[in-house]
C-alpha cells in the first residue's frame, strides 16, 4: 500500500488536503487481556517471552476512536491515497463496530473529497494514527509481531491491506503484512526500503491459492531488527532477512479497503465489505 508522499505535500502546501481469542475487555494495551501469546510455528511464543501491547477486539457497538483513525495522517473531512491512483473516498461513515467484528465498507457512491475532486467510492480504513498533520500518533511500534484476523470481499476491484507506515509518514521504509492485488486467492507480503545509494527496493512474496473470501484467516508479520517472517493461519509463508532491508523506525498500524487497484470494479459491483475480527500487537 505504497504512499507517495512527495504529491501529498505539494497538494498540502497548495491548500488541498487530501485477530478469535477471548479477553476480558474490547481492546486495549494488554491490561486485564487473557489472550495467549502468539502462535509462530517453530518459533517460541511463551508467556515470558511475549507480551501483549496492543489489541482490539471490537466487541462493542462503536470503534474506539482513542485508539483508531478513520484517514491517513492528512485527514480533512476524509482523505484518500492519491499516489495509488484510488477510487475511494475515506470517510469514518464507512468504519462500523457490531457482532463482534470492525466492518469496513465501500459504496460506490459518488463522493466530493475536500481535495475538491469526486471520487466515485467511499470506504473505509483504520489507523494508529494522528487526527490530523500536526497531531500526534495514537500508536507506534518497532519490532514485535503483528496479526489480525481479517475476511476479506469476494468482489473484484477491491485492495484491501493490512500494514504499517512510518510515523514520519515517509515511505519507504514500509510493511504489507497483508495484500490482494488483482485477485482473492493469493495473498502478497511486501517490504519496501531504500538501499545504501537511497534507490528504493522491494521483496515480495506471495502464498495461494487459497479461497481466502470464503472465511476470516490470521495475517501475521514478526518484525525482527534483522528478519522479517510473515505468516497465515499460523504458518509461515515468507521470510526476508538482513538488517539493510528491515525498517528501524516507529510505525503505524493500518487496515484499509482500497478501491480501484490497479482496475476499477466491474459495474455489476456497487458495495464491498471488509471484516475484522480482531488486531494484535505483541512485543519482547
Amino acid at each position: 500500500m505504497t504512499v507517495r508522499f512527495g504529491r501529498v505535500h505539494r497538494l498540502l502546501a497548495a491548500g488541498t488536503l487530501l485477530l478469535a481469542v477471548a479477553c476480558t475487555d474490547g481492546g486495549g494495551d494488554g491490561d486485564g487481556a487473557t489472550l495467549s501469546p502468539p502462535t509462530m510455528a517453530g518459533r517460541s511464543a511463551t508467556p515470558r517471552h511475549w507480551r501483549l501491547v496492543f489489541h482490539d477486539e471490537f466487541r462493542g457497538s462503536k470503534l474506539d476512536t482513542g485508539r483508531w483513525a478513520t484517514c491517513y495522517d492528512w485527514n480533512q473531512n476524509g482523505c484518500t491515497n492519491s499516489g495509488n491512483a484510488e477510487a475511494e473516498w475515506y470517510l469514518p461513515g464507512q468504519v462500523s463496530v457490531g457482532g463482534g467484528a470492525l466492518t469496513l465498507s465501500a459504496d460506490r457512491r459518488l463522493t466530493r473529497g475536500s481535495d475538491g475532486r469526486e471520487y466515485p467510492w467511499a470506504s473505509g480504513m483504520i489507523s494508529t494514527g494522528r487526527d490530523s498533520w500536526d497531531a500526534t500518533p495514537r500508536r507506534t511500534f518497532t519490532y514485535g509481531y503483528f496479526e489480525a484476523a481479517i475476511k476479506i470481499p469476494p468482489q473484484a476491484g477491491m485492495f484491501p491491506a493490512f500494514w504499517l507506515m512510518p510515523a514520519s509518514r515517509y515511505t519507504p521504509p514500509e510493511l504489507d503484512i497483508m495484500e490482494f492485488y488483482r485477485t482473492t486467492r493469493r495473498v502478497l507480503m511486501n517490504v519496501h526500503w531504500r538501499d545504501s545509494e537511497g534507490l528504493p527496493r522491494q521483496a515480495k512474496g506471495k502464498y495461494g491459492p487459497v479461497d481466502f473470501p470464503a472465511r476470516y484467516h490470521v495475517f501475521g508479520l514478526l518484525w525482527k531488527p534483522d528478519e522479517l517472517t510473515w505468516f497465515v493461519d499460523g504458518a509461515e509463508r515468507y521470510r526476508v532477512t538482513g538488517a539493510e532491508r528491515v525498517p528501524h523506525v516507529p510505525m503505524e498500524v493500518l487496515v484499509d479497503l482500497a478501491v480501484g487497484v490497479p482496475r476499477r470494479p466491474p459495474p455489476s459491483v456497487n458495495s464491498a465489505q471488509m471484516k475484522v475480527d480482531w488486531v494484535r500487537v505483541w512485543q519482547q
